[in-house]
């Protein structure tokens, strides 16, 4: 076959194949257009999933009657004029393929008037075959409808599927768009159904209506407010608590300059920022927008401008990184916050019972409370209960309990759970979840010392370990020694310790190295922390954190809950799980029937 030129309406179908995917890419085309051309209301409308109509409406500025067979043109388009502009283009399109495109795989009709236009015009494309302009009546702004989409490509028609997964596409689509301008009003429906209808506003009431409306009520109450800005760049958004988690990544909605993106540089360090907060197999949800120089990023990427490329890719990753470590360090215990509630999953504690010794967590701890065998009769136990001395009372006088987010310690539930009372309710504590986080805080900030604290031993302690698990705990010699150990191989089986963490002093440490060795090596490969130096850390701390059935009295409860409120990240602790929860009064009031 000699070389030639290809027939335009063929060119047009082979650029369709890159730009209409299917009937979604249509819609996303086609409202890119109405927010560029300046629209402040968008209606969308689809039947049959989209394959049978897409009529999209806005008010925008409107295409003058003489510009629509231009408009038409493969390559024709009024947002880019040169290579600088290219450089740094601000709006959602720029390409000029979009209706060219549209028109060859499809019936379209588009109907336009300019704000100066005395009246409206209209041109039609059948198929790539392009009829006269004509007069129309219309108000100012565009109207596009697109009738039997892929009509004449019947091997892309065999590729669309069934009406209600094309629909599920469009959906998600104009959510993700509805998200990425609060100052446009969009309504989308369905034949007569309205799936979708948004108010017009840049409130934080009426955004917290629209993000209530796409990701669920509950996500304006279960998420943060991010803004930070430096130099040319800048981060707002929302970020969902840890503790509102999802089994899916369906809710990481990035935008750059407006414009919807899948970046995998935003979106690595999204999960990194979240890396430590996070039960394993979790992910967070967050609504997100970047700010940047327009030539500091390069949108002409991908053909659906899906995907970008940034100038200087590491100082942008860098910098969300530490903005979302800065604002997920702030969920600690607050007067005004949520408590923590994770639904569905494990248990929140699955430890052996153990008796670590907390001297060294909780200084100046007071004896233990002896525990208390009630009389057979019940009622006798009002005349036991006595408080030994020194003890600090549960409820302390006025207003006390209001100047502590957590409150003041009452009892100990089981072992396990700690019971305080604040001015607002009931608070319960996950004692070893809370401690895990206190200490995992506390070794972190120790790493980033130059010299960490620790303690010299007079005599090593010497360790029994398997051939391979000595090796492994050699390789990773380097971050055992920023945590503060000192490290000397005695043979092939045995270790000696010379130098531990002041942290552990007074602690079972032969028990612990042996559990961190063993943690390390089971858990290496579908660990929730990713790097090794913080899967160390967060190990020694869950094996070094207070367990099940250990008896606190009431001083050293109170130590941990305020502990936990000064500590980063305390309402959830290493591996995600929330670390306390409460019960309002007005609860407690609504279980007993109170005031009715």
């Amino acid at each position: 076959m000699p070389i030639r030129v290809l027939p335009s309406e063929l060119i047009d179908q082979i650029a369709a194949g890159e730009v209409i995917e299917r009937p979604a890419s249509v819609v996303k085309e086609l409202v890119e257009n109405s927010l560029d051309a300046g629209a402040r209301r968008i209606e969308i409308e689809v039947e049959r999933g989209g394959v049978g109509l897409i009529r999209v409406r806005d008010d925008g500025c409107g295409i003058d009657s003489g510009e629509l067979p231009i408009a038409l043109c493969r390559h024709a388009t009024s947002k880019i004029a040169s290579l600088d502009d290219l450089e740094s283009v601000t709006t959602l399109g720029f390409r000029g393929e979009a209706l060219p495109s549209i028109g060859s795989v499809s019936r379209m009709r588009l109907i336009s008037r300019g704000a100066q236009a005395e009246q409206g015009a209209e041109i039609r494309v059948d198929g790539g075959a392009v009829a006269p302009v004509r007069p129309a009546a219309h108000p100012q702004g565009t109207t596009i409808e697109v009738r039997d989409l892929f009509f004449n490509v019947p091997a892309r028609r065999k590729f669309v599927r069934s009406d209600s997964t094309e629909l599920g596409h469009i959906v998600r689509l104009i959510e993700r768009l509805s998200l990425s301008r609060f100052d446009v009003a969009f309504r989308f429906t369905h034949g007569e159904r309205v799936l979708l209808e948004t108010l017009a506003g840049e409130t934080e009431a009426t955004a917290a209506q629209r993000l209530a409306s796409v990701l669920g009520e509950d996500f304006p109450t279960r998420s943060l407010r991010v803004s930070h800005s430096a130099g040319p760049v800048s981060l707002s958004g929302w970020i969902g608590l840890p503790t509102a988690s999802r089994a899916q990544p369906d809710q990481q909605l990035w935008y750059v300059n407006e414009r919807p993106v899948r970046d995998r540089t935003l979106l690595s360090a999204a999960r990194l920022a979240y890396r430590d907060v996070l039960y394993h197999g979790r992910h967070p949800a967050y609504v997100l927008y970047l700010q940047l120089d327009p030539a500091l990023v390069d949108v002409n990427a991908h053909p659906a401008k899906l995907e970008v490329r940034f100038r200087d890719g590491h100082q942008v990753h860098d910098f969300i990184l530490r903005t979302l470590q800065r604002a997920l360090a702030d969920t600690k215990p607050e007067h005004a916050q949520e408590p923590a509630v994770l639904t569905g999953g494990p248990s929140l504690l699955t430890l052996p019972p153990g008796r670590a010794d907390t001297s060294a967590a909780f200084p100046g701890r007071l004896p233990l409370l002896e525990r208390h065998e009630p009389a057979r009769d019940p009622w006798a136990v009002l005349g036991t209960v006595r408080e030994p001395e020194g003890a600090v009372p549960a409820v302390l006088p006025g207003e006390a309990t209001a100047e502590h987010a957590l409150g003041t310690a009452l009892a100990q539930l089981h072992g396990v759970y700690i019971l305080a009372q604040n001015r607002s309710g009931l608070v319960l504590v996950d004692m070893h979840a809370a401690h895990e986080r206190v200490l995992y805080e506390r070794f972190k900030a120790e790493r980033e010392r130059a010299a960490p604290a620790s303690q010299h031993l007079l005599t090593p302690l010497v360790i029994e370990l398997k051939a391979h698990e000595l090796q492994r705990l050699l390789a990773g010699r380097e971050q055992w020694e920023q945590a503060g150990f000192e490290l000397d191989p005695l043979g092939p089986t045995r270790l000696g310790l010379r130098r531990v963490p002041a942290l552990l002093s007074g602690r079972d440490i032969l028990k612990i190295v042996q559990s961190v060795v063993y943690d390390l090596e089971l858990e290496s490969a579908a660990h929730h922390l990713e790097t090794s130096a913080d899967r160390f850390l967060g190990t020694l701390a869950c094996r070094t954190a207070i367990h099940a059935q250990r008896v606190l009295s009431l001083p050293e409860m109170n130590a941990l809950l305020r502990e936990m409120e000064k500590t980063d990240r305390a309402n959830q602790c290493n591996h995600g799980r929330p670390t306390w929860t409460r019960l309002t009064l007005k609860e407690l009031d609504q279980l007993f029937l109170r005031g009715r």
